[in-house]
């Protein structure tokens, strides 16, 4: 009876490390073997590689685009939630909540910002990511599919900025969704059905309103979420980054690996109570592929933990600070309320489709639907026409230079269109000096 009043201080004296134990299943490793373990025992570091490649980590290869931007996804679905608290789709209550933001919220205005620039950012991040995978030749076989993966990711972000355009229902939003479902319009056939889905009228009011709001905070989000789960999968299963022929070939290691026989049986007799000798067998083979083992590892290599860890939390850190800079000094736009009798001159759509806007003042078929259709297609088709495996993993590889001068065109001439809209197109789309 007297040990138990000691056996239970004791427990509430281990209580902060029986916790930290129940966690944690693993120590903070300080060996090989426990740098492996950390990244197989956690929930969130498994689906990252034990080991990763040295040139992954180089900010001068990946420039860190794919992580920033999942990043401001992370920060859009943190203030998204927040502003949800207080928003109201209502056509009668969105602008005055958006006013109330400004004024009567305690950080409304930073929440807005943040949210606001983090979309836009998001937009052009995704961009240039993609971008970089295929000026490194990194779309290339096992990653064809994951390359079109990351082409529908770049189609639902710019869907998710779309609907969310709407949301402070102003002038500049009423207008911008106006022309941008009026170019989904153009589509043969489906195009009425796909304007009218969106709207849910024949002009955008309130049934426009309430399901550009269910598509941004709920259909696209969880939609968006499962491609990044599998894109992020995708690239564990498919080798990790893309590195150059020479340093992604497969070696061929001689590996001994030593069978021990079980002992034989002791007889009951005395006269046969001896043990029969182990033997030992040693099997010599050919290993395809990487052989990780610790205490003879590969030297362009090193473990997840802590270098690869490290890394993602200062590019986490990075975009805060880059989102919440930019959120401090750019107040995110909010123009006067809707007034559909007092169109603005020009109507523009949102900055990223006035590439397509600027297409369309040509030819509302071949600018709005032909052109870019076209364009989707040959951007999931390139991994399954280009098969060569020349300059893989490398900038603007030499073998590459036909493939990386057409992308490179294609990149161009779609930021020429956006900033000849952008800039040079006043009154009635006619074209003016910014000068």
């Amino acid at each position: 009876m007297s040990k138990e009043p000691n056996s239970i201080g004791k427990s509430v004296m281990e209580l902060p490390a029986n916790i930290v134990r129940s966690v944690f299943r693993n120590p903070l490793p300080s060996s090989d073997r426990g740098r492996a373990a950390t990244s197989f025992t956690n929930f969130f570091l498994h689906i990252q590689p034990v080991r990763v490649s040295r040139q992954a980590l180089r900010p001068s290869y990946t420039m860190g685009l794919g992580l920033i931007s999942f990043f401001l996804f992370v920060i859009l679905t943190a203030t998204g939630v927040l502003l949800m608290f207080y928003y109201v789709p209502s056509t009668t209550q969105a602008y005055e909540r958006m006013l109330d933001l400004r004024s009567s919220v305690a950080f409304g205005v930073i929440l807005r910002n943040m949210h606001r620039w983090a979309a836009h950012g998001m937009v052009a991040c995704v961009f240039l990511h993609m971008c970089r995978v295929f000026f490194t030749g990194s779309y290339k076989p096992p990653r064809e599919f994951n390359w079109v993966i990351g082409v529908c990711l770049f189609g639902l972000t710019l869907l998710s900025s779309f609907t969310g355009y709407l949301l402070p229902w102003d002038q500049l939003a009423f207008w911008a969704i106006t022309v941008g479902t009026s170019i989904a319009g153009y589509a043969p056939f489906v195009g009425k059905a796909i304007k009218f889905i969106l709207l849910g009228d024949a002009t955008v009011g309130q049934e426009a309103l309430l399901r550009f709001y269910v598509l941004h905070v709920v259909v696209l989000p969880l939609i968006l979420t499962i491609f990044v789960a599998v894109h992020f999968w995708r690239i564990r299963k498919d080798g990790g980054l893309a590195k150059p022929e020479a340093e992604a070939a497969p070696k061929r290691i001689p590996v001994e690996v030593e069978i021990q026989e079980e002992p034989a049986p002791v007889m009951a007799t005395a006269s046969a109570a001896i043990v029969a000798p182990a033997r030992r067998f040693t099997i010599q083979g050919l290993v395809r592929g990487p052989l990780v083992k610790v205490g003879k590892l590969e030297e362009d290599t090193v473990f997840s933990w802590p270098n690869l860890l490290v890394a993602e939390l200062f590019v986490l850190l990075l975009t805060i600070a880059g989102v919440m800079l930019v959120s401090f000094f750019f107040n995110a736009p909010l123009e006067q309320p809707v007034n559909v009798m007092h169109p603005p001159n020009p109507a523009k759509a949102p900055w990223y489709f006035l590439g397509l806007q600027e297409q369309v003042s040509y030819s509302a078929f071949w600018g709005g639907i032909g052109v870019p259709g076209i364009e989707v297609l040959l951007l999931l088709l390139i991994p399954y026409i280009d098969r060569g495996r020349e300059g893989v993993g490398r900038w603007f590889a030499r073998q590459r230079i036909l493939a990386n001068s057409v992308f490179l065109l294609f990149v161009l001439v779609n930021i020429y269109l956006i900033v000849i809209g952008t800039f040079f197109r006043g009154a009635n789309w006619q074209f003016v000096s910014p000068f």
